[in-house]
């Protein structure tokens, strides 16, 4: 094994939990901001949409306006904004122990990467606010090959990047049919992120099962003294 590639959201970052706290921040300052709706009403209304639109959309609270008041009020729109980004810059934080395995791998000789669904920019702040940019060799994001796992060409794309052949490469994922079949149909062996997992396997299973991040590090050993 000569290197591992990390899915990004809920594997490294815990990024569901920062999502709504920070989206329940927006719905209270709209709602304080004129918004004639109930918080809780709002807020699930709110997460229908991102079901529709996918939890990226960067249009989503003019989206979310428009269809429940008609119209898009600046006056709400811009309160509901700025407390989402204060709220978002003050929680995203990795996983307890991340930095700390993401030194030891390092130390092992191993080369280090991401593969993401998310947008190039947004996932470069995520790794620059939590101060993580240094530690990889390779990112791929969605900017990269227009195409979501589990499709194999973000996966080709990493692979390409670090000039290794799949069997030398370790995937860790929250999301079994998205990360883990996906790394699964170009050859890689997988790891799933169990503490960040959301979504059933639905009988997708992986090499290993990581209870924490700093998992990979027992892993790794038994991988390298074979």
């Amino acid at each position: 094994m000569k290197a591992i590639l990390f899915d990004l959201d809920n594997t490294l970052i815990d990024f569901l939990t920062m999502k709504k706290i920070s989206c329940e921040a927006a719905i209270s300052a709209m709602v304080d901001g004129g918004l004639k709706m109930k918080k809780e009403e709002a807020h699930q209304k709110l997460f229908e949409l991102y079901d529709i639109h996918g939890i990226e959309d960067q249009q989503i609270f003019q989206k979310f306006l428009e269809k429940e008041t008609g119209k898009v009020d600046f006056r709400i729109l811009s309160k509901g904004i700025a407390a989402y980004r204060k709220m978002q810059a003050g929680y995203l934080e990795p996983y307890p122990r991340v930095r700390s395995t993401l030194i030891a791998l390092r130390e092992k000789g191993l080369k280090l990467g991401i593969v993401s669904d998310a947008p190039g920019l947004k996932a470069w702040i995520r790794l620059a606010e939590m101060g993580l940019t240094d530690f990889f060799d390779v990112v791929v994001t969605l900017d990269d090959t227009g195409k979501l796992k589990p499709s194999d060409l973000p996966f080709k794309a990493a692979l390409e990047k670090l000039s290794l052949k799949p069997q030398e490469i370790l995937f860790v994922g929250d999301n079994p049919e998205r990360d883990i079949q996906g790394a699964q149909k170009v050859g890689m062996r997988t790891a799933l992120a169990k503490y960040g997992q959301i979504f059933p396997d639905n009988g997708i299973k992986a090499d290993y099962e990581l209870n924490g991040v700093e998992d990979l590090l027992e892993i790794i050993q038994t991988e390298q003294g074979k």
